[in-house]
């Protein structure tokens, strides 16, 4: 456990073991525009524009990325297309990070997250052009979206590393799910009134226009971020390498993205969908997103505020336990109250069960300046892990629903899958224990 034991304090048998220098200790204490930062743990002109573009990028899906598995499921009513659509999101996903790390790695990786940017908003502009025959071009459509998410989500964990650190990560990724839940509380509740008030054709047309914009702001906000430094050379075979090392954490950190993506792939549709079925409504679906992301916004404020490296561990465990238990109300009854109270109670756990995980793993990348130097390598390795997991629990969803879609078969599904959170907990847990002295 060399690199365990590199940049932090493990507390082990009574006995404290002391890690080389943490690459963020070593880092030239002046910010890139010459001025020292307000205050350790504080976020800086830079960090403050990511969050502007991150928020930007979620208000533009929260309008309309909720809908669009409605949108495909009213064109035909079939749980294997929506599916399909999902698989294709994520392979093609998963080949564009790793493709797209020679671009962030070696050239301007500003450049890779506009066009991430740029590339959604052409989805909806695809969207919009298919109108009702978009369910035809299901694969086009996930292929699109795989690649416009992709180039958006690599360059943004790069910069994200690059402009936080271990002293301020979990305040970011509070900010960050705060403002991504105050997104969720506005954006689907009015799309829904407008899909409903103007018709399912004129509805759908006005808030996919409304992402587009959105969007197109966000081009041209990330304009406002500097240009980061580029270093080194990609190594294209780095994450086979790096998992075949003994000894190395990376190994149970891939099987933990693996296992937070495994639920995040098949979740992060079918709760929606499950909502606007048992509802036939799409307001009912905005209402749903707009509390939950009420709740999510004070959760995350509260989790990016107390929970700190040192209950971590602790603080993860008690959440990927929680988001298994909320799904059991489901085998009572499978309705829209109880949907409600499985997004409450997810809102207010899955903070606690994200925000360790997300910083642990970038303290890992940049445990020492050796590591922190392949960080795009490392990212990428990141988001094959969690690509694959998303991959595999929608296969696995797919072949299920193939054979039956019967309530009782999907709730046994998604507590299958929704257990997957505790095997992330179970693979994630040494480091975890791990925190800066």
């Amino acid at each position: 456990m060399q690199q365990e034991s590199g940049g932090q304090r493990t507390r082990s048998g009574g006995t404290t073991t002391q890690r080389q220098a943490n690459y963020f200790e070593d880092r030239d204490q002046t910010s890139e525009t010459g001025q020292r930062p307000v205050k350790k743990g504080e976020l800086d002109a830079q960090t403050v524009l990511l969050l502007a573009v991150h928020t930007l990028f979620g208000i533009a899906n929260a309008l309309s990325g909720t809908f669009v598995g409605v949108y495909l499921w009213k064109a035909k009513n079939d749980y294997t297309l929506i599916g399909w659509f999902t698989l294709a999101t994520h392979l093609t996903m998963a080949i564009t990070f790793w493709l797209a790390g020679k671009w962030v790695k070696e050239h301007n990786k500003m450049n890779c997250l506009r066009a991430g940017v740029a590339l959604s908003a052409g989805f909806y502009m695809l969207v919009l052009w298919l109108g009702a025959n978009s369910y035809h071009y299901f694969i086009l459509l996930g292929i699109v979206q795989g690649i416009s998410t992709g180039f958006f989500w690599i360059a943004y964990n790069v910069v994200y590393f690059e402009v936080t650190d271990p002293d301020n990560r979990d305040r970011y990724n509070g900010w960050a799910g705060l403002l991504a839940s105050g997104a969720g509380i506005v954006a689907p509740w009015i799309s829904g009134l407008l899909i409903v008030a103007l018709g399912d054709k004129a509805g759908y047309r006005l808030i996919f226009s409304i992402s587009l914009g959105i969007f197109i702001v966000g081009v041209i906000v990330s304009f406002f971020l500097k240009k980061r430094q580029v270093e080194g050379s990609y190594e294209w075979m780095f994450p086979i390498r790096c998992l075949r090392q003994a000894e190395t954490p990376w190994t149970r950190v891939f099987c933990a993205q693996i296992a937070q993506g495994f639920r995040e792939g098949v979740f992060g549709f079918m709760i929606g969908l499950l909502v606007y079925i048992a509802t036939g409504s799409e307001a009912s679906l905005g209402n749903f997103v707009l509390i939950n992301s009420a709740v999510a916004l004070v959760s995350f404020w509260l989790a990016g505020k107390f929970v700190k490296p040192r209950f971590r561990k602790s603080a993860m465990l008690i959440g990927a336990i929680m988001l298994v238990a909320i799904i059991v109300p489901f085998f009572w009854k499978l309705n829209y109250v109880t949907l409600l109270l499985f997004g409450v109670a997810a809102a207010v756990f899955f903070p606690l069960y994200s925000i360790p995980m997300v910083s642990a793993v970038f303290d890992l990348i940049g445990c020492n300046e050796e590591s922190a130097k392949q960080r795009e390598e490392y990212v990428v390795l990141r988001e094959l892990g969690l690509n694959t997991g998303r991959v595999l629990g929608v296969l696995l969803f797919i072949l299920v629903v193939s054979w039956s879609a019967t309530p009782l078969v999907l709730k046994v599904l998604l507590l299958i899958i929704g257990s997957s959170t505790v095997v992330a907990w179970f693979f994630m847990r040494k480091q975890l224990a791990l925190y800066k002295a």
